[in-house]
């Protein structure tokens, strides 16, 4: 998996003492869409009931299965929806079985590492001296519950030999009517509300959206500290960012910070361009948080999940060729490849290639995200449905390219009918090495 201390892979030392235990009979026994698809999928299965009917859920963690030793890096991501408390009363033992069930369920599909949504809108599923409670867990921002979610799942993962990554989106505060009501210590209702006119610039609307402003050092030191403080306080193995960068290509969205940047440069010099600028703004906020992980952590990696089309990615000021190539941004890239093996203007096996010669940094590791969510579905001009076993050639196709591993979108796809028979033949693959 990661190119760092695994959790997976037993040391010399481990190996060493399970051989002594042994030889004295002791028995021992894991552009500028963001993918819209993907998100109004996310959003459909708000309210669905996402029981796999595993009767294992109930074990306790010193028994449950563990996950199987490997290199490669087999993931998936667990978004926001999936942890969503509403239809149950809300109580920590109701977490925690929510928690346990998805957790046996990714060591029963062969996989080794989660991506966990610790922080979907500006708000966090843990204590957070920054961020407001996430509406998601109590069923209104703001309001905490008697116990820390995050803590309860580090160590169910890890029990069960799966390495946890904390999935944030850096700029997200709401989308639409979600959450349906921000809190009195939201970020945006803070800065909004109080007498400092110097920061009402520091979130941006757009398209019934609210999104921090990258453009200001204190926006991208709000966001380092809050990242800081999930690796200070909880054993997480990555932090995660996803596609959401700037939301729209509309100079409107941060006219007022750009115009002031504009008027800060010498006349001598000519400004940067508003993509330029972006670009800049948004890597060094990815830069920022890569050095303050590792200034606290040097064991914990930190990775993003951009778009699989690198030209949106750039039209986002998300400058993955940089990051990939340059020392300092950085520990892996997972783009989001969420085409079919014949999509008409970007198949996947050509699209894989192309991140594959992108990634020329050694300390990068290279992941692929794979759309499970439209296996079996008439996506793409139905061209996933003219082979049930997309998924699988796919992952044999990014082992070919030099991959370090997959990552599944999502959690809510392992387990339904849509999806069945590409699992099945994935498991077939996962099963025989």
């Amino acid at each position: 998996m990661l190119q760092k201390p695994h959790r997976l892979i037993p040391s010399i030392m481990s190996v060493v003492l399970l051989l002594m235990a042994m030889f004295i009979s002791i028995q021992t026994e894991s552009v500028y869409e963001t993918d819209s698809t993907a998100e109004s999928s996310e959003e459909d299965s708000e309210n669905k009931d996402e029981s796999l009917g595993d009767d294992e859920s109930s074990e306790t963690s010193a028994t449950v299965q563990t996950t199987a030793e490997t290199d490669e890096m087999r993931g998936v991501w667990i978004p926001y929806m999936s942890l969503d408390m509403s239809g149950t009363d809300r109580s920590e033992e109701s977490f925690k079985e929510k928690i346990d069930e998805i957790l046996d369920a990714c060591v029963e599909y062969k996989l080794n590492t989660v991506f966990i949504h610790v922080r979907p809108f500006g708000d966090a599923i843990y204590p957070s001296e920054y961020y407001p409670w996430s509406h998601i867990i109590t069923g209104t921002q703001g309001q905490a519950p008697d116990y820390d979610p995050l803590e309860y799942i580090v160590e169910a993962a890890h029990d069960r030999g799966l390495e946890i990554h904390a999935w944030i989106n850096p700029l997200r505060i709401s989308t639409g009517s979600t959450p349906s009501e921000l809190s009195s210590d939201n970020p945006y209702i803070v800065w909004q509300s109080d007498d400092d006119t110097s920061n009402d610039d520091y979130t941006s609307e757009y398209d019934g959206g609210i999104y921090l402003n990258p453009a200001y050092a204190e926006v991208r030191k709000y966001i380092i500290d809050g990242v800081v403080e999930i690796v200070e306080n909880y054993d997480v193995d990555g932090i995660h960012f996803d596609d959401y960068f700037y939301p729209t290509d509309d100079e409107t969205f941060d006219a007022v910070a750009y115009e002031t940047y504009c008027e800060s440069v010498d006349e001598s010099a000519e400004p940067l361009s508003l993509l330029e600028w972006r670009t800049n703004n948004i890597s060094s906020l990815i830069a920022g948080v890569y050095s303050a992980i590792h200034s606290v952590r040097d064991d914990v990696v930190f990775g993003i999940s951009p778009q699989g089309n690198i030209e949106n990615d750039e039209l986002m000021g998300a400058d993955v060729r940089q990051w990939c190539s340059v020392k300092g941004y950085i520990d892996y890239i997972c783009p989001q490849i969420y085409v079919s093996n014949t999509h008409l203007t970007m198949p996947f096996y050509s699209t894989a290639e192309e991140w594959s010669e992108l990634v020329t940094c050694e300390s990068v590791v290279l992941y692929a995200g794979l759309g499970l969510y439209k296996a079996g579905s008439d996506a793409d001009d139905g061209t996933w449905l003219e082979a049930d076993d997309e998924i699988k050639t796919q992952i044999e196709a990014v082992r070919t390219l030099g991959f370090s591993g997959f990552a599944l979108y999502s959690y809510e796809y392992l387990d339904t009918e849509q999806t069945k028979k590409e699992i099945q033949n994935v498991m077939a693959l996962l099963e025989s090495g």
